[in-house]
């Protein structure tokens, strides 16, 4: 069965950096799409940023570009995202998600159909 796991949520102020971690068990890490989603309250998932199998491609949400890095380490199962400059509007639960399928990988987004093995989730607050 598979597991994904986030940590490395917090509180933090307007400005500062966090660094979310992921982990994924029962499956082949390295040959799954991995992706960031994050759910604000009263507002829809949406894709933060998604990485293919071997971490050569990545796609982030236009919000996030420039502040924020998705990167892989498939030695370790695991995922992670380097969040910086945060700001308000960047609070939410923040959620890791392992693709549906194996060596599947949809050009110019991270769409949530394609994830199908999801964390509990890591809240972000950011305070102004």
């Amino acid at each position: 069965q598979v597991e994904v796991v986030e940590s490395g949520g917090g509180l933090v102020q307007a400005g500062a950096s966090l660094r979310l971690s992921c982990t994924a068990s029962g499956l082949t890490f390295a040959n799954y799409p991995m992706g960031w989603f994050r759910q604000a309250p009263g507002k829809e998932r949406q894709g933060v940023a998604c990485i293919t199998w071997s971490g050569a491609t990545t796609h982030y949400a236009d919000s996030v570009k420039g502040r924020f890095t998705i990167s892989r380490d498939n030695a370790k199962n695991t995922l992670y995202l380097q969040m910086n400059s945060l700001n308000p509007e960047d609070t939410a639960m923040y959620y890791c998600a392992a693709g549906s399928q194996p060596y599947y990988w949809r050009v110019g987004s991270c769409s949530r159909k394609d994830y199908g093995y999801w964390g509990q989730g890591t809240q972000v607050t950011v305070s102004s």
